[in-house]
């Protein structure tokens, strides 16, 4: 069967460098990172005291995108859905009432939901007299499909609507299930994206113990530093990002502003461990191999690669091996570079906020940094550009990006520069 052509027409982020894609692009060029001391919380007797938080969060500021008298019943991951999906209907331009709506779909991500909601009830239960006093909206603020639900109800889009949970790979696997439906003629158009909110006691303690987190709370604002010979693991991060992927010639009938067209997805298991990248990126070579093969691309197609690159010692080193099996001589005129130093890492909603790092750096002609690089590692050849430190205009007509998560999930999608024919 003919596949259909899938164009992103609309974008929206709420994240640690911004409340818009404009404001969060902006920063990443000029190397703003994302850390600070942790507020959510008293974490001073925790092992990680910093995190990325989204700067100067107030749900009543975003009474457009949420009620107020629905803002308590919304956990912070799909307050951050809320308002990331309220910029994606606002830039694509989509008048709701003027399309079927029976074929317009949400597919959002978490890869832990409501976590801070589900904390904070248990907490208040063990600390009471044993009787069961729960919130009645502990169940529907808690669960990781429940941010995909309110985006429909607030808009109205009866289209294919499920979370995916994947990790650190949740967000990215949602964005090819939204080109999956669409190309194969499912629905005409879908809000993808994911969301994440947890920076709290539960998380942050259990990354802790999983020995996950940089602890360099001395160096906060520099702690997540890939490539760097002194990473000592990743920083979290919060927020949301969501992007619309429509039909091309719906998007075309109604006159869209298209950003870019996806092209390719491909999704695969290192099968190997229950936290570690197999060691040589087997699983990471074999999902870019499959995505480029999607998109009908060779290797040396692809200008640039946003990698999951989350500033773990293993990790890092792994993820540049597969590119190299992948892209062989190629390789060294890439432009690679981890976004994460400056975001921190978002967890389910890492791969949506990267996704836009790539559309915009297609937009713009420009690729945002790796900063905080100060020693790299011997590991990685020198002949490799990491876009250390600073942006680096190019030419980016094909952009690709990582995610990888606990439990060996892989997913890559591509972007690629719109062009009529």
């Amino acid at each position: 069967m003919d596949l259909k052509r899938v164009v992103v027409t609309g974008i929206g982020t709420i994240n640690p460098l911004g409340k818009t894609v404009d404001e969060f692009f902006d920063n990443l060029l000029k190397g703003v990172s994302g850390a600070a001391p942790i507020t959510r919380f008293d974490a001073s007797n925790f092992k990680t005291k910093f995190a990325c938080e989204v700067k100067n969060f107030d749900v009543a500021q975003h009474t457009e995108a949420i009620e107020r008298r629905e803002a308590r019943k919304l956990d912070l991951y799909t307050q951050f859905a809320m308002i990331a999906a309220y910029e994606v209907v606002k830039s694509s331009g989509m008048e709701l009432s003027k399309v079927d709506c029976d074929k317009v779909g949400v597919v959002w991500a978490s890869g832990i939901g409501g976590i801070r909601t589900f904390f904070e009830e248990v907490r208040d239960f063990v600390k009471g007299d044993g009787t069961p006093r729960f919130n009645p909206f502990f169940v529907p603020k808690m669960i990781a499909d429940i941010a995909a639900g309110q985006i429909s109800m607030k808009y109205g889009l009866r289209g294919p609507n499920f979370a995916t949970v994947s990790a650190c790979a949740s967000s990215t696997h949602a964005m090819i299930a939204a080109f999956d439906l669409i190309r194969l003629g499912k629905a005409k158009a879908i809000i993808a994206g994911g969301s994440e909110a947890p920076i709290n006691e539960a998380a942050m303690g259990g990354f802790n113990s999983a020995q996950a987190l940089s602890t360099n709370n001395n160096s906060y604002a520099t702690a997540s530093r890939p490539f760097d010979k002194t990473r000592d693991g990743f920083v979290m991060g919060e927020g949301g990002a969501g992007l619309m992927f429509e039909e091309y010639e719906h998007a075309k009938a109604r006159g869209a502003t298209i950003y870019a067209e996806i092209v390719g997805g491909g999704m695969t298991a290192d099968a190997y461990h229950l936290t570690a990248p197999h060691p040589e990126g087997l699983g990471a070579a074999n999902v870019m191999r499959c995505t480029l093969d999607d998109a009908n691309l060779k290797p040396e197609d692809v200008d640039y690669i946003n990698v999951h690159g989350t500033s773990t010692p293993v990790g890092d080193i792994a993820e540049v091996k597969a590119v190299e099996k992948v892209f062989g001589d190629h390789t060294y005129k890439l432009n690679i570079s981890s976004t994460k130093s400056m975001t921190g890492h978002l967890l389910g909603a890492t791969g949506a906020v990267e996704a836009l790092a790539c559309i915009c750096a297609i937009q713009r002609g420009i690729i945002p940094p790796t900063i905080n690089n100060q020693d790299l590692d011997p590991a990685f050849d020198p002949r490799l550009n990491l876009t250390l430190n600073v942006a680096q205009k190019r030419d980016v007509r094909i952009a690709l990006s990582n995610t990888f998560g606990f439990g060996g999930h892989n997913a890559s999608v591509i972007f690629k520069r719109f062009s009529q024919f």
